[in-house]
């Protein structure tokens, strides 16, 4: 009887994790909407906005936190340069590597949003407290590193 519950409980799981992607991508529709991009290129600034380094984040550290090519990183990140919404500058350490970072621009529009992020992450996460989402993020690190195993396997096989 457990085996049956424990896959119910995975399929749930699954079905749950499905339907709040969906929910979080038409978030990222409308946020995208406003500051005037696509949802691809929404992500790319949130990504470099989140893996925050001083002197830049290369297309590489961006593709791989996306889960996606460098190659689709370097058209859309072109794209936002003309827009005015990122900078490129050549690695100190390494000339061949270019960094990019949030321009004033960019980030004086994020700062827009951030009142009605607060307000959407008040109302995703009303009724749950720090160490419960502390203690799903772990699971959810456990869940992803497991997944990418199991892609592996899949992908070996």
């Amino acid at each position: 009887m457990v085996g049956k519950q424990l896959d119910a409980a995975m399929t749930d799981f699954v079905w749950n994790m499905l339907e709040i992607g969906s929910l979080l991508g038409d978030i990222r529709k409308t946020w995208a909407e406003q500051l005037g991009v696509s949802e691809a290129q929404w992500l790319i600034l949130m990504a470099i906005d989140d893996l925050g380094k001083d002197g830049g984040v290369s297309g590489v550290d961006i593709a791989t936190k996306l889960r996606t090519h460098a190659t689709f990183i370097a058209m859309h990140t072109k794209q936002l340069e003309k827009a005015g919404l990122l900078s490129r500058k050549s690695s100190p350490i390494d000339g061949r590597l270019v960094l990019m970072s949030l321009t004033a621009k960019a980030r004086a529009e994020i700062q827009k949003l951030s009142d009605k992020r607060e307000a959407l992450n008040s109302t995703i996460f009303a009724n749950v407290d720090a160490r419960t989402l502390a203690n799903l993020n772990s699971t959810l690190a456990i869940i992803r590193k497991n997944s990418e195993r199991a892609l592996r396997s899949a992908v070996d096989a």
